[in-house]
């Protein structure tokens, strides 16, 4: 019996390091680590010791022979990695990687999180400040409690810790927010002060903060998207999906109310596993999704939905989609949920037919293909449309978003749809006081050192670009990390004018409605009380009112 790693396989590498034999690759060390899709096991070295189930931090690794019916290729998958990269050598050596791994323009070769050896001689403990609380945040939280003394002081403008693994992560995707447990575990650490709803540039400014620690990290990820800068991009009903994201997971910022499901057609331009997200959660079943932490407002709005097609909008081919292969197998099990390739380029069937086994195209092999008729309403049942090769032009509509016409070499076509969502990438956004690249919505560093600002620091999306999952975040905040430690061995950080106790005043003065480690608690215990009583794992509290109402009761506002 060998193992085998599936789809909710973050690549955060904390099985590589557990694992006795060295099956388990890419590794940190390895070209091809942060630009393969998951990790793989090797199925002619594992000795099903188990120590990699055991680490997974979500839950992605199981036996090869117990993998239910929808998961059995991912046992092939994990194999065929092996097909075309060579093994390990007998010594246990990393094999290189292949000449052709891929490499967008913000791969970066990680290496095996280190950091430098610091005794307790070479400064005086650390008062670190963190800016934000999803998964970039808290692997340097971690890091920094692990490998140091340090005093962390937790920032987060929204009144919930959790950032994307709450509020990105799709509510059928439970395993993958499991890793927020070994987030959580930070929380009550005895070296961690936490202020929740406390906004950086409106509450504190950026030199407040500096001016009370020894230096900050901002993990504030890529709160924007992408435009089409299209004409009609901005009608009502034409959205993107990072808006429709927050609405079915209950973000504060988003309005119960704002997203209309009326019509039969919806259209997602982009073919990412965010766009992937939105189709399946558009066409689920209800009643499944009534057992998962879905927004309360977001199931009832599905369950009175007319959605029954969703049709994904890709400029390239099948060969060069950006979704995953895990998440494309995942929709052709999505039940009652017929999936199909739209071939009116003859290079789509072209690309399908000739692929080899291990390439991504290879999985729409045996995905029934058509030439649907866009000029009628969609046919019964419940549909996803797959349609390559052709780039929106117009969002069409008298007043609100009714149709998108496309351009393709085949000509031109009008695609009715009475919701029109833009899933092409998510994008930086100015942080106050720091620097910031208009071109690609980051702030310039060097290591994750803010350029020009001594003892400032960025990780996560804001520092390399919204790219890479939860756990490329783990080898990134590791760099910034160590890049803090040397700047601390060399004496390079500004010294703070007053301490942590000091910003702690200051941050109740500023927002008497700041939350501390016993209000999220709180807010924890009533999510899950209220989701015992429907049978879900919790029911989210939507509105900053609600949160910080049920922190106070159980006094978890900060104190003077």
């Amino acid at each position: 019996m060998t193992y085998a790693i599936t789809q909710t396989c973050c690549s955060d590498a904390t099985c590589v390091a557990v694992c006795p034999v060295n099956c388990i690759h890419p590794t940190p060390q390895e070209r091809a680590f942060g630009s393969t899709e998951m990790l793989h096991i090797d199925p002619r070295t594992c000795i099903s010791c188990g120590a990699c189930a055991d680490a997974c931090p979500v839950d992605a690794i199981f036996p090869a022979d117990s993998l239910p019916v929808a998961q059995r290729e991912y046992a092939e998958i994990n194999a065929a990695y092996y097909d075309r990269e060579p093994a390990p050598d007998a010594s246990g050596a990393a094999p290189e990687a292949s000449d052709t791994a891929p490499q967008g323009p913000n791969f970066h070769t990680w290496g095996e999180p280190s950091f430098p050896r610091v005794l307790p001689a070479d400064f005086a403990p650390l008062k670190v400040a963190v800016v934000g609380t999803g998964p970039a945040g808290m692997y340097a939280v971690q890091d920094l409690l692990l490998h140091t003394s340090a005093e962390v002081t937790l920032i987060d403008r929204l009144p919930v810790a959790g950032g994307l693994v709450r509020y990105g992560v799709a509510p059928d995707h439970p395993a993958t927010k499991k890793v927020g447990e070994t987030f959580a575990r930070f929380h009550t650490h005895p070296r961690v002060r936490m202020h929740l709803g406390l906004e950086v540039g409106t509450d504190v400014t950026p030199e407040e903060i500096a001016a009370h620690h020894d230096a900050v990290i901002y993990a504030v990820g890529a709160s924007a998207d992408r435009r089409l800068s299209i004409p009609g991009e901005e009608l009502p009903g034409s959205i993107s999906a990072r808006a429709f994201v927050a609405w079915y997971n209950a973000h504060p910022d988003a309005a119960p109310d704002g997203i209309d499901l009326s019509a039969e057609r919806v259209t997602v331009v982009g073919n990412g596993n965010v766009a992937l997200d939105v189709a399946r959660i558009l066409l689920a079943d209800p009643g499944t999704l009534a057992r998962t932490d879905i927004a309360d407002h977001a199931l009832r709005a599905l369950r009175e939905s007319k959605v029954r097609e969703v049709v994904l909008l890709a400029r390239r081919g099948p060969e060069d989609a950006a979704y995953t292969r895990s998440e494309l197998l995942a929709l052709k099990h999505l039940p009652d949920v017929e999936l199909t390739v739209d071939d009116h380029d003859p290079r789509v069937a072209a690309t399908v037919d000739s692929a080899r086994a291990t390439d991504k195209a290879a999985v729409l092999r045996g995905v029934a293909r058509t030439r649907p008729d866009w000029e009628r309403e969609p046919a019964p049942g419940r549909r996803i449309v797959l349609r390559f090769f052709c780039a929106p032009v117009e969002v069409l509509g008298a007043g609100r978003a009714e149709a998108v016409r496309v351009a393709a070499d085949t000509g031109e076509r009008t695609i009715p749809a009475g919701l029109v969502l833009r899933a092409i990438g998510y994008r930086g956004v100015p942080v106050a006081g720091l620097p910031f690249d208009e071109s690609d919505g980051t702030v310039p560093h060097e290591g994750g050192r803010v350029a020009g600002q001594p003892g400032t620091y960025v990780v996560g999306w804001i520092k390399r670009g919204p790219s890479g999952g939860i756990g490329a975040n783990r080898t990134c905040a590791a760099e910034t990390v160590s890049t803090l430690l040397a700047d601390a061995v060399a004496g390079a950080l500004p010294a703070p004018r007053q301490g942590p106790k000091a910003f702690h005043r200051l941050a109740r003065r500023r927002n008497r409605h700041v939350i501390d480690a016993r209000g999220l608690a709180a807010i924890e215990r009533a999510e899950v009380t209220r989701g015992l009583s429907a049978g879900r794992p919790r029911v989210k509290l939507a509105t900053v009112a609600e949160l910080v109402s049920t922190a106070r009761a159980g006094r978890g506002l900060l104190s003077r």
